[in-house]
Formats: structure tokens, sequence, C-alpha cells
């Protein structure tokens, strides 16, 4: 950055592809992008150039940059009605004239084999270089006869005028014209039927939320918007507003829906609950690692978790159907009647399933491991993704192996402790579901 950067020129970097999807998506090409609104384009780039001003001051700005509505020169031909009348012209014959001897009008297609080109005639360029020589553009007219103007012409009053036929006369355009030259923005953009401007903000070294959340708190300290006047949001920050929106239906419909799977396979709350709880602890381990690595939060990274949570009660269900086969056969064999009997079984339970665990956690971790070292394209995107589950994979392990028997003994203990005929029920009752003769 610091070796292309040019006096008068601000830099915003980002990948190529991901600037062309942003620009498509929100006209943003920048991580974060502020839209104003309004009706002035005048007050839209003071407003601008004042954010422009104003947003360096928040930490982690890398540049902002506000568009300019550059003012370009253009010939404003006006035309004078009431002369227009007196040639017996109409704004339609000179606006004819105009695009013929200035603008240009296609006379025809030339065709060369395969090739079309249109034929294109107008004035010369001497002829239309300057504003002098566009008043001296003729205008045919037709000839009058007689004085004044009719009544038919709608000024009233008058002798009558008669127009020969076929006879012409030749009008300069600056007798029934003005024709200056005036300023006026290169280009007008509109979003929703309102012109609006845009700045852009690169950032670096901060994740997208903190950062907004931060500029919105500075931009409504000390910028105060004329009436008519609205300010948004864009770039990645309005994605995460559209994937928070989403995520806050989502999610909940989500849990419900793997609590009612985990209820259809367990038949009981407490089974479920227990699976349900060993997702947080899992993710402690991907927070840590993200943390350790540096990494903000983003898509990528939310996948990676997603992904974290479904091994995390994919382990969780297992070790729990390892902990209950080796209590539901204690208990019909008549060795469940005290608390040392129930904490025996978990035992068992917890060591049949401590090498399927210790495996499955070593096979991700040196999978996915190569991912973390890699430097190749898409690199950044992969690390996200793997970060999460190599760190969450470890207190993963030592959840399912520890915490979760834990969990299990002190539930079993107090349901025999209370209930000691419901778990030789229960015991019985998962039996006959394996084996319908019993």
């Amino acid at each position: 950055n610091r070796a292309v950067r040019l006096p008068g020129v601000t830099n915003a970097w980002t990948m190529p592809i991901k600037g062309r999807i942003d620009m498509l998506a929100t006209g943003v090409r920048t991580a974060v992008g502020i839209k104003i609104f309004g009706p002035n384009l005048d007050t839209l780039q003071t407003l601008g150039e004042r954010l422009e001003r104003l947003i360096p001051q928040i930490r982690g700005t890398r540049s902002a940059f506000a568009e300019r509505n550059v003012s370009g020169y253009y010939v404003d031909i006006s035309i004078d009605r009431t002369e227009a009348v007196r040639y017996g012209l109409n704004v339609g014959d000179i606006h004819d004239a105009i695009m013929a001897t200035v603008g240009g009008i296609d006379a025809t297609v030339t065709v060369e084999g395969r090739e079309r080109y249109a034929v294109n005639v107008r004035y010369p360029r001497e002829l239309r270089d300057d504003v002098q020589k566009l008043r001296e553009v003729v205008i045919p007219a037709p000839q009058m006869v007689g004085g004044g103007v009719s009544g038919m012409d709608g000024l009233g009053g008058g002798d009558g005028v008669q127009v020969a036929a076929g006879r012409l006369r030749q009008i300069p355009l600056g007798q029934v014209a003005q024709i200056r030259v005036v300023q006026g923005p290169m280009a007008v953009k509109t979003e929703d039927a309102f012109p609006v401007t845009t700045i852009y903000v690169d950032i670096a070294d901060r994740d997208v939320g903190s950062y907004v959340r931060e500029a919105k708190q500075v931009v409504a300290r000390q910028l105060t918007l004329p009436p008519g006047y609205t300010l948004t949001w864009s770039g990645q920050y309005e994605f995460m507003e559209r994937v928070a929106q989403r995520l806050r239906l989502v999610v909940p419909v989500t849990l419900g829906i793997i609590f009612l799977l985990l209820y259809l396979n367990f038949r009981g709350v407490p089974e479920s609950v227990i699976v349900m709880l060993s997702v947080p602890f899992a993710l402690v381990g991907g927070i840590w690692y993200i943390w350790l690595a540096g990494y903000h939060t983003s898509i990528a990274v939310w996948v990676g978790f997603i992904a974290l949570a479904g091994v995390a009660a994919e382990t969780g269900v297992v070790m729990l159907i390892y902990l209950d086969e080796a209590f539901h056969r204690r208990s019909l064999e008549g060795q469940m009647g005290t608390a040392a009997d129930v904490a025996e079984a978990v035992r068992e339970g917890a060591v049949e399933r401590l090498r399927p665990k210790m495996m499955t956690a070593i096979a991700i971790i040196a999978g996915l491991a190569p991912i973390l070292w890699s430097r190749g394209t898409g690199a950044d995107v992969m690390k996200r993704i793997a970060a999460p589950m190599v760190g969450g994979m470890v207190t993963s392990t030592i959840l399912t192996l520890v915490v979760i028997p834990a969990i299990y003994l002190l539930w079993r203990s107090r349901q025999l402790r209370h209930r000691p005929e419901a778990a030789v029920r229960e015991a019985l009752r998962d039996r006959a579901a394996l084996e319908p003769g019993v």
C-alpha cells in the first residue's frame, strides 16, 4: 500500500472476483460503504466530503473516499420560442436541424460483406468546434410574405402572413436560441428513484460488525443530516444484516428440529438435552482457536462452526448410546442397586467409547491440519473453515469423554435414588424394542 500510494489518490484493496460480486449486489466495491440519499447533488457531495474527513478517526480505517459529482462542461441550447414563431419555426424543426448539423443523423447503412456500418452525416468539425460557430449554424425556415404575424401563430394581432410555397431562407441558430457553455455533473447516480452519493471505506485488522457499530456512533454524534436526506450502511455490512435477520428465524427452527429428531431417537427428553448441551462446549475450542489465529468472524468461520456442531452432536449421540447400553444391560442383570453400580456402568460405557472417539478426533485434526499451513488459491477461506473444527475437536473430545459421562452419571444416580423401578422398566422397554420376542 505504501509502495503504490500516489498524492491525491485513495487505495482500496479487495479481491477482483469478490469486488465484482459486491459491486453487482450492493454497488459498493469496498468492505464498508455509506450511501447518502437526497434531492440536491451539491448537498450530497458536501455531506460526502464531510464523512470522508470524519471516517478516518475510527480505528481500523485504512482509507475513505467520497464520490465527487465531477462537473463537466456542456453546450446548452435554449430555444427562444417567440423568435422561432416569427420565422415560422417550431421547437421540433429546430431540434431536427440541430441534430442534422451538430449532433448528426444516420443517413444510411453501408453493407460490406457481413459487416454493417451506419453512415452519420453532420457538419465538419471546423464548423462546430466552438460556441460562436454553433450560433452561425443555419436553419432552413419558410419564406414569409407580408408583414406582421397572423393570429393563427398564437401571438395575436398583426397583418396577414403568407408562406411562399417552395421558398426557404437560412436563419442562423443564434437568432432563435441562446447558446452558452454551462457546468453540470458528468453522471447522476440514483437508487430507489433518489439521487445518491457513496463513500467507500476500506478497513484493516478489524471485523466489519464492530467497525460499523463504532462508526455509527461517531457519525451520529458529529454529523447532522438536513431534512430530506437519509444515510444507510452498505457493502459487506449489508450482507451481514441480511444474514442476521435470517439466522434469527433459522437458528431456533433448526435447533427445534434437531431436538425433535433426538427425541424421536432416544424417546426421552433427558437424553436429548444431554446431547444438545454438548454442542456449546464443543464450540469453545473453536472460539479459542479463532482468537489465537487472529481471524474475524465471517461466513467461512460460521461454516466451520456449523460443521463442528454437527460432529460434536454426532459423537455425543454415539457416547450416549454406549452409556445407555452398559446401564441397561447391568439393570437387566440386577447389578444396578446403588450409585456405585451406576458409576461402574458409566465407566464401562465411556471406556468402550474411548478408542473410537480418539480415532475420530485424530483423523479430523490430521486431515484438516495441512489446510492451516496452505498458501495457495482459496487458502484464506479454507483456513477459516478448518480452524473452528481443529480447535473444537480438542474440547469436543474432552467433553465427550468427561463431561457427558459425568452428566449422565448424575442423572442416572438421581433417577435410581428416587425411582429405582423406573430404570428397570426403561431397560426392559429398550430391550423389547430391540428384541420383539422378549
